[in-house]
């Protein structure tokens, strides 16, 4: 997901050589996509392990599968060439999106991340009670 975010938000270029450029303005979106690559590695794997190994609780999954998705839509589709893609594909609803997704690009990422911590929080709470030996 990090990898794949920052090519996308144009932070780093694979052709012709590998090189990483940060924009001079754009720190926080990088470390906001850092953070929420990060959590999402924490995340997504302790409730795929919950829901194979304990098969209890298969309806909090979605808490996590959730913000990462709005994470990465918020970081993907505000840039460059997805961006254009949205545009000519839908139109005035794709520019209306592509404009709302541009301009609320930051706290978008920034909720997703609080969803993200909030998953995280009730993962591990849930795991304590599920796995205790007794």
């Amino acid at each position: 997901m990090l990898i794949g975010l920052l090519v996308i938000s144009e932070y780093l270029f694979l052709d012709p050589y590998l090189v990483g450029h940060i924009p001079q303005g754009t720190e926080l979106g990088l470390v906001l996509i850092v953070i929420l690559s990060i959590l999402s590695a924490l995340v997504i794997p302790m409730n795929i392990y919950r829901i194979n190994i304990l098969k209890k609780s298969k309806g909090k999954m979605s808490g996590s599968v959730f913000s990462s998705f709005i994470g990465s839509v918020a970081g993907a589709c505000s840039c460059g060439p997805i961006g254009f893609a949205v545009v000519s594909t839908f139109g005035s609803v794709g520019a209306t999106a592509l404009s709302f997704l541009t301009n609320f690009e930051l706290p978008i990422r920034i909720g997703a991340i609080g969803l993200l911590v909030f998953t995280y929080y009730t993962t591990v709470k849930s795991l304590k009670i599920e796995c205790s030996i007794v």
